[in-house]
């Protein structure tokens, strides 16, 4: 019968065993849970959300209009609890002004 210390591998399982023994103490998400879009109500505008993202290679804050109007989208449609569009970081965003991409 061979020892631990003869079988390859065990301390390593040994070792990653042990930190599943610490206690993990999951938390809920900070908004909290918040519904699917099961019937697509706000599908387009995830689409024009997740094409902006592609199209700038995946840097968001060329994409800020689009995030605030999917979200708005959530809001509208009980999808998400409704929250002023400043605590959301749009607040420079409302009435349209935009610091990031411009118009043509």
């Amino acid at each position: 019968r061979a020892s631990l210390l003869e079988t390859p591998g065990a301390a390593v399982m040994s070792t990653a065993m042990n930190f599943g023994s610490k206690s993990f103490q999951p938390r809920p998400p900070d908004k909290g849970s918040f519904p699917l879009d099961h019937f697509g109500e706000c599908k387009g505008f995830k689409e024009r959300f997740m094409k902006c993202l592609r199209d700038n290679n995946f840097e968001n804050a060329l994409c800020r209009n689009e995030s605030k109007e999917y979200l708005e989208c959530r809001m509208e449609r009980q999808l998400m609890a409704p929250e002023p569009l400043e605590k959301l970081g749009f607040g420079d965003l409302i009435d349209g002004k935009s610091e990031t991409k411009s118009e043509p």
